[in-house]
Protein backbone atom coordinates (compact mmCIF):
# COMPACT_ATOMS: atom_id res chain seq x y z
CA UNK A 1 0.00 0.00 0.00
CA UNK A 2 1.71 3.05 -1.33
CA UNK A 3 1.42 6.02 1.68
CA UNK A 4 -0.68 9.03 1.51
CA UNK A 5 0.83 12.10 -0.12
CA UNK A 6 1.32 14.33 2.62
CA UNK A 7 -0.92 17.78 1.91
CA UNK A 8 1.08 21.24 1.99
CA UNK A 9 0.68 23.05 5.10
CA UNK A 10 -1.56 25.79 4.51
CA UNK A 11 0.23 29.05 4.96
CA UNK A 12 -1.31 32.36 5.94
CA UNK A 13 -0.52 35.54 4.60
CA UNK A 14 0.25 38.04 6.70
CA UNK A 15 -2.44 41.45 6.03
CA UNK A 16 -0.64 44.21 5.67
CA UNK A 17 -0.29 46.65 8.75
CA UNK A 18 -3.32 48.73 8.60
CA UNK A 19 -2.37 52.47 8.06
CA UNK A 20 -3.86 55.42 9.81
CA UNK A 21 -7.55 55.80 8.33
CA UNK A 22 -8.05 59.16 6.59
CA UNK A 23 -9.55 61.71 8.55
CA UNK A 24 -13.21 62.27 6.99
CA UNK A 25 -14.17 65.68 6.57
CA UNK A 26 -16.31 65.90 9.65
CA UNK A 27 -13.14 65.32 11.61
CA UNK A 28 -10.96 67.91 10.26
CA UNK A 29 -13.96 70.24 10.79
CA UNK A 30 -13.78 69.53 14.45
CA UNK A 31 -10.46 69.77 14.64
CA UNK A 32 -9.81 73.09 12.70
CA UNK A 33 -13.12 74.30 15.00
CA UNK A 34 -10.65 73.42 17.84
CA UNK A 35 -7.75 75.20 16.28
CA UNK A 36 -9.88 77.88 16.21
CA UNK A 37 -11.44 78.50 19.31
CA UNK A 38 -8.14 77.61 21.34
CA UNK A 39 -6.63 80.45 18.91
CA UNK A 40 -9.25 82.76 20.34
CA UNK A 41 -9.43 81.82 23.61
CA UNK A 42 -5.90 82.76 23.49
CA UNK A 43 -6.41 86.11 21.93
CA UNK A 44 -9.40 86.36 24.75
CA UNK A 45 -6.57 86.06 26.84
CA UNK A 46 -4.64 88.41 25.81
CA UNK A 47 -7.18 91.10 25.49
CA UNK A 48 -8.24 90.56 28.60
CA UNK A 49 -4.82 90.96 30.02
CA UNK A 50 -4.14 94.13 27.60
CA UNK A 51 -7.58 95.41 29.03
CA UNK A 52 -6.66 94.57 33.02
CA UNK A 53 -3.30 96.02 32.24
CA UNK A 54 -4.47 99.27 30.92
CA UNK A 55 -7.39 99.83 33.64
CA UNK A 56 -4.61 98.96 36.02
CA UNK A 57 -2.87 101.83 34.05
CA UNK A 58 -6.08 103.66 34.18
CA UNK A 59 -6.60 103.36 37.56
CA UNK A 60 -3.02 104.12 39.14
CA UNK A 61 -3.29 106.88 36.66
CA UNK A 62 -6.51 108.46 38.91
CA UNK A 63 -5.36 107.39 42.14
CA UNK A 64 -2.09 109.52 41.22
CA UNK A 65 -4.46 112.52 39.82
CA UNK A 66 -6.34 111.74 43.05
CA UNK A 67 -3.63 112.24 45.35
CA UNK A 68 -2.13 114.62 43.58
CA UNK A 69 -5.54 117.19 43.63
CA UNK A 70 -5.66 115.81 47.36
CA UNK A 71 -2.33 117.73 47.77
CA UNK A 72 -3.00 120.62 46.02
CA UNK A 73 -6.42 121.14 48.12
CA UNK A 74 -4.75 120.54 51.35
CA UNK A 75 -2.12 123.04 50.30
CA UNK A 76 -4.76 125.75 49.12
CA UNK A 77 -6.86 124.71 52.51
CA UNK A 78 -3.44 125.90 54.55
CA UNK A 79 -2.89 129.18 52.30
CA UNK A 80 -6.49 129.73 52.94
CA UNK A 81 -6.28 129.15 56.55
CA UNK A 82 -2.98 131.56 56.51
CA UNK A 83 -4.76 134.40 54.49
CA UNK A 84 -7.98 134.35 56.94
CA UNK A 85 -5.26 134.40 59.56
CA UNK A 86 -3.34 137.26 58.20
CA UNK A 87 -6.81 139.18 57.54
CA UNK A 88 -7.88 138.56 61.13
CA UNK A 89 -4.62 140.83 61.90
CA UNK A 90 -5.15 142.85 59.69
CA UNK A 91 -8.74 143.56 60.91
CA UNK A 92 -7.15 143.81 64.65
CA UNK A 93 -5.10 146.23 63.04
CA UNK A 94 -7.50 148.13 61.51
CA UNK A 95 -9.75 148.17 64.57
CA UNK A 96 -6.32 149.66 66.78
CA UNK A 97 -5.60 151.88 64.81
CA UNK A 98 -9.12 153.16 64.30
CA UNK A 99 -9.00 153.18 67.91
CA UNK A 100 -5.72 155.31 68.14
CA UNK A 101 -7.08 157.65 65.89
CA UNK A 102 -10.17 158.49 67.77
CA UNK A 103 -7.76 159.07 70.85
CA UNK A 104 -5.41 161.32 68.73
CA UNK A 105 -8.36 163.25 67.33
CA UNK A 106 -10.07 163.56 70.78
CA UNK A 107 -6.39 164.56 72.47
CA UNK A 108 -5.72 166.97 69.32
CA UNK A 109 -9.27 169.06 70.18
CA UNK A 110 -8.01 168.32 74.11
CA UNK A 111 -4.15 168.59 74.54
CA UNK A 112 -3.04 168.49 77.65
CA UNK A 113 -0.02 169.86 79.30
CA UNK A 114 2.19 169.89 82.12
CA UNK A 115 2.59 173.61 83.63
CA UNK A 116 4.53 173.15 86.57
CA UNK A 117 6.54 170.56 88.15
CA UNK A 118 9.52 171.95 90.03
CA UNK A 119 8.97 171.28 93.79
CA UNK A 120 9.58 174.40 95.97
CA UNK A 121 9.43 175.72 99.58
CA UNK A 122 7.39 177.28 101.82
CA UNK A 123 9.63 179.18 104.54
CA UNK A 124 6.56 179.91 107.09
CA UNK A 125 3.44 181.63 108.01
CA UNK A 126 4.30 185.03 106.16
CA UNK A 127 5.34 182.92 102.67
CA UNK A 128 3.31 182.33 99.82
CA UNK A 129 3.58 180.15 96.70
CA UNK A 130 1.02 181.73 93.66
CA UNK A 131 0.22 180.63 90.43
CA UNK A 132 -2.22 182.02 87.84
CA UNK A 133 -5.00 179.48 86.80
CA UNK A 134 -5.33 179.51 82.67
CA UNK A 135 -8.77 180.56 80.72
CA UNK A 136 -9.98 178.19 78.38
CA UNK A 137 -8.29 174.80 80.26
CA UNK A 138 -9.29 172.20 82.83
CA UNK A 139 -6.99 172.84 86.03
CA UNK A 140 -5.62 169.30 86.77
CA UNK A 141 -4.39 169.83 90.22
CA UNK A 142 -1.73 167.77 91.74
CA UNK A 143 0.20 168.65 95.05
CA UNK A 144 2.29 167.01 97.54
CA UNK A 145 3.62 168.15 100.47
CA UNK A 146 6.21 167.49 103.08
CA UNK A 147 4.17 169.12 105.93
CA UNK A 148 0.83 169.99 106.59
CA UNK A 149 -0.54 172.78 103.79
CA UNK A 150 -3.70 174.95 102.83
CA UNK A 151 -4.27 175.24 99.33
CA UNK A 152 -6.92 177.62 98.26
CA UNK A 153 -7.87 178.77 94.61
CA UNK A 154 -9.22 182.29 94.68
CA UNK A 155 -10.36 184.71 92.28
CA UNK A 156 -8.33 188.22 91.69
CA UNK A 157 -10.76 190.22 94.31
CA UNK A 158 -10.02 187.35 96.87
CA UNK A 159 -6.36 187.52 96.27
CA UNK A 160 -6.63 191.44 96.45
CA UNK A 161 -8.50 191.13 99.65
CA UNK A 162 -6.33 188.72 101.86
CA UNK A 163 -3.29 190.59 100.43
CA UNK A 164 -4.68 193.78 102.19
CA UNK A 165 -5.76 191.20 105.06
CA UNK A 166 -2.56 190.69 105.11
CA UNK A 167 -1.14 194.63 104.62
CA UNK A 168 -3.43 195.98 107.71
CA UNK A 169 -2.00 193.25 110.33
CA UNK A 170 -5.33 191.41 110.35
CA UNK A 171 -3.63 188.49 110.06
CA UNK A 172 -0.57 186.67 109.07
CA UNK A 173 -0.31 185.13 105.27
CA UNK A 174 -1.57 181.65 105.62
CA UNK A 175 -4.48 183.13 107.46
CA UNK A 176 -5.61 185.72 104.98
CA UNK A 177 -5.10 183.71 102.31
CA UNK A 178 -7.78 181.07 103.07
CA UNK A 179 -10.15 183.39 105.23
CA UNK A 180 -11.31 186.08 102.42
CA UNK A 181 -13.39 184.63 100.31
CA UNK A 182 -12.33 181.95 97.61
CA UNK A 183 -13.69 179.70 95.25
CA UNK A 184 -12.13 176.17 96.37
CA UNK A 185 -10.13 175.19 99.59
CA UNK A 186 -8.17 172.80 101.72
CA UNK A 187 -6.77 173.00 105.00
CA UNK A 188 -4.04 171.10 106.43
CA UNK A 189 -3.53 168.33 103.64
CA UNK A 190 -0.04 167.24 102.43
CA UNK A 191 -2.33 165.44 99.10
CA UNK A 192 -4.31 167.39 96.48
CA UNK A 193 -5.74 165.70 93.51
CA UNK A 194 -8.81 168.07 91.74
CA UNK A 195 -9.60 169.18 88.59
CA UNK A 196 -10.85 172.68 88.32
CA UNK A 197 -13.61 173.69 85.61
CA UNK A 198 -14.69 177.25 86.39
CA UNK A 199 -11.27 178.63 84.18
CA UNK A 200 -12.75 176.87 81.24
CA UNK A 201 -14.18 180.09 80.31
CA UNK A 202 -13.40 182.61 83.11
CA UNK A 203 -9.86 184.44 82.98
CA UNK A 204 -10.46 185.31 86.86
CA UNK A 205 -8.55 182.77 89.01
CA UNK A 206 -5.42 181.53 90.84
CA UNK A 207 -3.50 179.71 92.79
CA UNK A 208 -2.14 179.96 96.63
CA UNK A 209 -0.77 177.95 98.57
CA UNK A 210 0.49 178.76 102.56
CA UNK A 211 1.81 176.69 105.70
CA UNK A 212 1.49 177.32 109.46
CA UNK A 213 5.65 175.97 109.40
CA UNK A 214 8.23 175.68 106.66
CA UNK A 215 7.63 172.82 103.80
CA UNK A 216 8.47 171.66 100.82
CA UNK A 217 5.51 171.39 98.10
CA UNK A 218 6.16 169.55 95.13
CA UNK A 219 3.57 170.27 92.34
CA UNK A 220 2.22 167.99 89.32
CA UNK A 221 0.25 170.82 87.78
CA UNK A 222 -1.23 170.52 84.19
CA UNK A 223 -4.06 171.32 82.42
CA UNK A 224 -6.26 170.31 79.65
CA UNK A 225 -7.19 172.77 76.27
CA UNK A 226 -11.50 172.22 77.06
CA UNK A 227 -13.17 175.89 75.86
CA UNK A 228 -16.27 176.75 77.36
CA UNK A 229 -19.03 177.79 75.03
CA UNK A 230 -20.47 180.09 77.25
CA UNK A 231 -19.07 182.17 80.53
CA UNK A 232 -18.42 179.67 83.76
CA UNK A 233 -17.28 180.28 87.64
CA UNK A 234 -17.38 184.09 88.78
CA UNK A 235 -17.42 185.41 84.55
CA UNK A 236 -20.88 183.67 84.75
Amino acid sequence: MEPLPLAPIPTREQPPYPSAPEPSTGVLAIFNYRRVWIATLAIAVLLTAGGLAVLYNDDTSYQNLDRTLTNENESLTGRNLLLQGQLTSAQASLIDAKTQLVALSAELKHPHLGIWNVAQPVKGPTYYLAAGVPDTFTYNLRLTSSGSMNVSILTFEQFKGAILCVENGVANTNWCMHNNGRAVGWANQTTINYDFHDAEGCAAYMLVITADSAITVTPNVSVTYNPASHSTGSCA
